[in-house]
C-alpha cells in the first residue's frame, strides 16, 4: 500500500515538473511574441486597404496579448508534446519510445499547416463573402480587436484539427485506440466534421465543400496511419514473444 502511495507521489511530482517546464516555455514564447508584435501585426494587415481602428486603449493591449498568445501556443506545442512523451516514456517499450518521439515535430508542423490553411484559404474566402454581402448596405470599417478575433476563429480550429493524424498515431502506438474503432465510428465522425465545416464557413455550398473535403480526408488519412502503426505494433509484439520463448 505504501509502495503504491510512493509511486503515485512520484508520478504527481513528475507531472508537476512537466507542467512547469511547459508553462515556462509558454511564458518565454509569449515574451518573444510580445517583443516582435509590431512586425507580426504589420504582416497580418499588409494586404488591407484600410487602417484598423481601436475603440479604446484597452483594445491596443488586447491586440498585443492576443498576437503574443498565438505565438506562444505555436511555440509551446512541440515543447508540450515532448514533455508528455517524457512523462509516458517509462511506461513505453523501447520500440514505442522511438516511434512516439517522432510525433513531436510532426505535431508542430501540422499545427502550422492548419493555421496556414485557415489563414490563406478559409479566412479570405469568408471575409470576402461577408464584406460583399453588406457592401450595398453598410460602410465597412474594421476595429483591430474584431479583425484579429475573426482571424483567430478562422485559423486556430484548423491548427488543432490538422493534428488529428498525429494524435491518432500516438494513441494507436500506446494501444489506447485502433483503426477498427476509428472505422466503426466513421459515420459519426463524418457528421461532426461536416457540422464543424458548416458552422465556420459562409452559408454556401462551395465554401462548405472546400472546408469539409480536407477534414474528411484528414480522418481517412488518420485511419490509414492508425492501421500502419497498429500492424507495426503487433509485428513488434510478436517478435518479442518469439524472442522470449526462444
Amino acid at each position: 500500500m505504501e509502495d503504491k502511495e510512493l509511486q503515485l507521489v512520484d508520478h504527481l511530482e513528475e507531472l508537476r515538473k512537466r507542467i512547469i517546464i511547459s508553462a515556462c516555455a509558454f511564458i518565454v514564447f509569449f515574451i518573444l511574441g510580445f517583443i516582435y508584435v509590431d512586425d507580426i501585426y504589420k504582416w497580418f494587415v499588409r494586404d488591407l486597404d484600410v487602417k484598423l481602428m481601436v475603440l479604446g486603449p484597452s483594445d491596443i493591449i488586447w491586440i498585443y496579448f492576443m498576437l503574443a498568445t498565438v505565438v506562444a501556443i505555436a511555440g509551446t506545442i512541440p515543447v508540450l508534446a515532448f514533455e508528455i512523451w517524457l512523462f509516458v516514456k517509462p511506461a513505453l517499450k523501447p520500440f514505442e519510445r522511438k516511434i512516439t518521439l517522432s510525433y513531436v515535430p510532426a505535431l508542430f508542423l501540422l499545427f502550422i499547416l492548419g493555421l496556414a490553411f485557415g489563414y490563406f484559404i478559409i479566412f479570405p474566402m469568408v471575409l470576402k463573402f461577408l464584406v460583399n454581402m453588406g457592401a450595398d448596405m453598410f460602410v465597412t470599417n474594421f476595429t483591430a480587436e474584431r479583425y484579429f478575433r475573426f482571424i483567430m476563429n478562422m485559423t486556430i480550429p484548423f491548427g488543432v484539427l490538422f493534428e488529428l493524424p498525429v494524435v491518432v498515431m500516438f494513441l494507436t502506438s500506446l494501444g489506447i485506440i485502433n483503426p477498427f474503432v476509428l472505422a466503426k465510428v466513421r459515420k459519426y465522425a463524418y457528421f461532426v466534421l461536416v457540422i464543424i465545416a458548416i458552422v465556420i464557413t459562409p452559408p454556401d455550398f462551395m465554401s462548405d465543400f472546400v472546408v469539409t473535403l480536407p477534414l474528411l480526408l484528414l480522418y481517412e488519412v488518420s485511419i490509414n496511419l492508425s492501421k500502419f502503426v497498429y500492424r507495426k505494433r503487433l509485428k513488434k509484439e510478436q517478435e518479442e514473444l518469439i524472442e522470449v520463448h526462444e
